[in-house]
C-alpha cells in the first residue's frame, strides 16, 4: 500500500491522491489543431513528481510531433491518427506510481464554408445585397469569429456597411460596390481552425430594370390555356413577380416564376395586362413593363350538315360536311357515330368513322349508302400541338331504307304529321316468324320505343303511345337483337292546326300518291287547300283537301306542304321516292294468293259500281266519291268531306281508293 507520512499524525494513514487527464482545447478537435493534454494530481501537485506518458501502451517521448514536458503532452498538428487512448504516470521517491485513467479525443476535418449573396451577384442600383458566411450547420453554434474584406481591405460598420458577425449588408448599392468580397472565419482562442473561404464578386448595374411581358398566345381561344411571362434582361435570382390587368393600380396576382398561366381561359379574361418584379427587403421594385393586350375570342363551333338529304335508299351517295364557323384554315376534322343509347356528350360513346385534313370545312362522302350506316353523326375538329379541339358538333341522323321482305313497319295513323294528343300505334311485323324485332326511336336521345312512362306502352315489337306531345317527334325503326335497323320513318308531333298527311315511307317510282291537308277541328265544307312543294305551289284549288300524284318519280322527292288560307299552315315533310322493285312494302307478294283473291274480288265490286253508275248526274258521281273517300278516312280524328279533285277520272280514283284500303286492311 502506498502510505504518505509527512505531517500524518501518528497511527494514522491517508487515501492515495487522484490522478486525472485533462484535454485543451476539447475532446473534439479539428484537423491540424494542438491539442495539450495535462496530468494532474489533486491536493498534492507541489510534491516532487515524476511523469510518464503513454500512448495506448507505449511510451510516449519528445519528438517533432509530440512534446513532453513533465506533466503536459503537447500533440501539434494533430489528425486522424490520433485517436487513440492516451494516460499518465506519476511517482515520487521509491514509491510505487500513480496511474490515471485513460483519456481519447476525436479528430474531424475543418468545416466547409460558403459565402452567399442575397438577392444575388447580379444587382441594380439601389437594391441592398446581404453577404453571409455560412459555416455547416452541425459547427455553427462553435463561438466562431469573423472578418470581412473588400478587394483585400477591412470593412467596419460605416454608413452603408452593416457588419454583424457573419453578415455583411451592403445599403443602396451603388456601381462603387462592384468589387470582390470575403470573409474569414475561426473559432477564438483556436487559430489553427482558421477556414479558407472563396471570394465572391458583386455586379451592379447601373440602371433600373424594365421587364418586357409576352405571351404565348396573342389571340386564344375559350377553354384554352394562356401563358405570360414577365423577361428580366440581365437575369438574377430571388425576385417575385406581380401581373396586372386593365391598369396597374389593383395587385392581380404574385407568383415565384416569371410566368403567369390562365386556364380554361374566357372572354372576360381578354384586356391588357402588365407586369413587374420584386425583390429583397425592403422591397425593391422593377419598373412596370409596357403593357399588352390579350384578345380571346369564343371557341370555334362546328356546325354538320347533310347533302343532299338525311332519308336515303340503299346506294344512294351521302355527303357529310363539318364546318367550323368564322375559323382560318389548317383543321384536322373527325367523324364519329353515336354509340351509346343514352348519351351523345363523353368520348366513350363515340365511334371514329373517318379523318380528313382541310381548311375550315372537311368532307366525309359515303358513295354507296347500305342500311348499317343508319346513325346519329357528329364531328369536331382540331389543330395546334399540343392538339387543340374544338367542341362536338350538333347531331345529324342518316336513315337508309333498305329491302326486308321479311320485316315491315306498320304505323297507325298511317302518315308522317300528327296532331298532339291523338294516340299512336307501331309494330314491327315479322312474317317469318322470326323473333327479337323490337321498336325504336331516337327523340332527343336513342331508346326504346315502350318503357315504364305511363304514355307509352307495349313489349317486343309493339308500341303504342296514348297522348301524343311534340317531344315525341323523332325517327321510329325496327331493330333486331343483332341491332340491324330497319325501316325507319320520321313521325312529327304538332300542336298546330293544320298537318299534311304524307306517307311515311318511301313512296315507288310509279306508285300513286295521295296527299291531305287535315284540320284538327271540324271542317267547314268550303275550305280551300293549296299544296306546296319546295316552296312552290303545285296544286291550288276552290274546294277540297286532297291531292293525287297518280304516278309518282323521282322528280316528285322534295318538302311538302299545304296550307288552308283562312285557318294556317302545316310543317313541311320530306317525301322520298325509291326505285320501282325495291319497296319495302314487297312484303305484300308474301301474303299469299287468298288475300290476291280478296283484292281482286274487292277491285271488281268496285268496277261494277262504276260501270251501273257512269251515266248518273255528276253531282251523283261526285256525291258517290266523297261517300268513298269518307269510308277510307274513317280512322282520323275529325270528320272530313272530300270532293274529288278537278280532273280527276272516277276509274283512276277507284284504283287509289282499293290501294288505300288494302294498306289499312295490312296494317290491322
Amino acid at each position: 500500500m502506498w502510505v504518505l507520512i509527512s505531517n500524518i499524525p501518528s497511527g494514522e494513514t491517508e487515501a492515495l491522491p487522484r490522478v486525472t487527464v485533462r484535454v485543451t482545447p476539447d475532446r473534439s478537435v479539428f484537423t491540424g489543431e494542438t491539442v495539450t493534454l495535462k496530468c494532474e494530481i489533486d491536493q498534492y501537485r507541489s510534491l516532487n513528481w515524476r511523469y510518464l506518458w503513454y500512448k495506448n501502451t507505449t511510451k510516449v517521448f519528445n519528438s517533432g510531433h509530440y512534446t513532453v514536458n513533465r506533466d503536459s503532452l503537447t500533440i501539434n498538428g494533430v489528425n486522424t491518427s490520433d485517436q487513440v487512448e492516451y494516460w499518465c504516470s506519476a511517482e515520487r521517491d521509491e514509491q510505487p506510481p500513480l496511474s490515471s485513467s485513460p483519456v481519447n479525443f476525436t479528430v474531424k476535418a475543418l468545416p466547409r464554408a460558403t459565402l452567399s449573396v442575397k438577392p444575388d451577384r447580379f444587382v441594380f442600383t439601389g437594391e441592398t445585397v446581404t453577404l453571409k458566411c455560412e459555416i455547416e450547420d452541425q459547427y455553427r453554434s462553435l463561438n466562431w469569429r469573423y472578418q470581412w474584406y473588400k478587394r483585400g481591405t477591412k470593412v467596419i460598420n460605416s454608413g452603408r456597411y452593416t457588419v454583424n458577425r457573419d453578415s455583411l449588408t451592403i445599403n443602396g448599392v451603388t456601381e462603387s460596390d462592384q468589387d470582390e468580397f470575403r470573409c474569414s472565419a475561426e473559432i477564438h482562442g483556436r487559430p489553427q481552425t482558421s477556414l479558407s473561404i472563396s471570394a465572391v464578386n458583386v455586379n451592379v448595374n447601373g440602371s433600373k430594370p424594365k421587364p418586357k411581358l409576352t405571351s404565348s398566345e396573342g389571340s386564344v381561344l375559350t377553354d384554352n390555356t394562356v401563358t405570360l411571362k414577365c423577361h428580366i434582361d440581365h437575369w438574377s435570382t430571388g425576385w417575385k413577380f406581380y401581373w396586372y390587368k386593365k391598369t396597374q393600380i389593383t395587385e392581380k396576382t404574385t407568383t415565384q416564376t416569371n410566368s403567369y398561366t390562365i386556364h380554361s381561359v374566357k372572354v372576360s379574361d381578354g384586356g391588357q395586362y402588365w407586369c413587374r418584379a420584386g425583390r429583397g427587403k425592403p422591397d425593391y421594385y422593377t419598373d412596370y413593363s409596357d403593357g399588352l393586350w390579350i384578345n380571346v375570342k369564343d371557341k370555334p363551333q362546328t356546325v354538320l350538315s347533310v347533302s343532299p338529304q338525311q332519308w336515303l335508299t340503299e346506294g344512294d351517295s351521302v355527303t357529310l360536311m363539318c364546318e367550323v364557323i368564322n375559323s382560318s384554315t389548317g383543321w384536322t376534322f373527325s367523324w364519329f357515330t353515336v354509340q351509346s343509347l343514352y348519351s351523345v356528350n363523353k368520348d366513350v360513346d363515340h365511334e371514329l368513322v373517318s379523318v380528313s385534313s382541310g381548311g375550315s370545312k372537311g368532307i366525309y362522302t359515303v358513295s354507296s349508302v347500305t342500311v348499317k350506316h343508319t346513325g346519329v353523326y357528329m364531328c369536331r375538329a382540331e389543330r395546334g400541338d399540343p392538339v387543340y379541339h374544338t367542341e362536338y358538333s350538333n347531331t345529324q341522323t342518316l336513315w337508309i331504307t333498305g329491302v326486308s321482305p321479311s320485316v315491315f313497319l306498320t304505323i297507325i295513323p298511317d302518315r308522317s304529321q300528327h296532331f298532339s294528343f291523338e294516340s299512336l300505334y307501331l309494330n314491327c311485323e315479322d312474317h317469318s316468324k322470326s323473333t327479337g324485332w323490337t321498336v325504336r326511336r331516337y327523340t332527343d336521345k336513342l331508346k326504346p320505343c315502350s318503357s315504364s312512362y305511363w304514355r307509352s306502352t307495349g313489349t317486343g315489337s309493339k308500341c303504342t303511345i296514348s297522348y301524343l306531345y311534340t317531344s315525341d317527334t323523332g325517327v321510329y325503326w325496327c331493330q333486331s337483337e343483332s341491332e340491324e335497323k330497319l325501316h325507319p320513318v320520321n313521325i312529327s308531333v304538332h300542336y298546330a292546326d293544320v298537318i299534311l298527311d304524307s306517307p311515311v315511307h318511301p313512296v315507288a317510282e310509279g306508285d300513286p300518291l295521295t296527299l291531305r291537308c287535315l284540320y284538327r277541328y271540324k271542317k267547314p265544307s268550303n275550305l280551300r287547300a293549296e299544296f306546296y312543294k319546295d316552296g312552290s305551289v303545285v296544286q291550288s284549288q276552290t274546294t277540297g283537301y286532297m291531292m293525287i300524284i297518280p304516278t309518282v318519280s323521282k322528280s316528285h322527292e322534295g318538302f311538302y306542304y299545304c296550307k288552308y288560307p283562312e285557318r294556317g299552315e302545316s310543317p313541311k315533310s320530306w317525301i322520298s321516292v325509291r326505285a320501282a322493285g325495291s319497296s319495302s312494302l314487297g312484303l305484300i307478294n308474301s301474303l299469299g294468293l287468298g288475300l290476291s283473291v280478296v283484292f281482286l274480288i274487292f277491285f271488281l265490286v268496285l268496277l261494277w259500281w262504276y260501270n251501273n253508275n257512269k251515266n248518273s248526274q255528276s253531282h251523283s258521281a261526285v256525291s258517290q266519291q266523297q261517300n268513298i273517300s269518307q269510308t277510307s278516312d274513317q280512322k282520323q280524328t275529325e270528320d272530313v268531306y272530300c270532293p274529288l279533285p278537278t280532273g280527276q277520272s272516277v276509274h283512276s280514283f277507284i284504283m287509289i281508293s282499293a290501294r288505300n284500303l288494302l294498306l289499312l286492311e295490312l296494317m290491322q
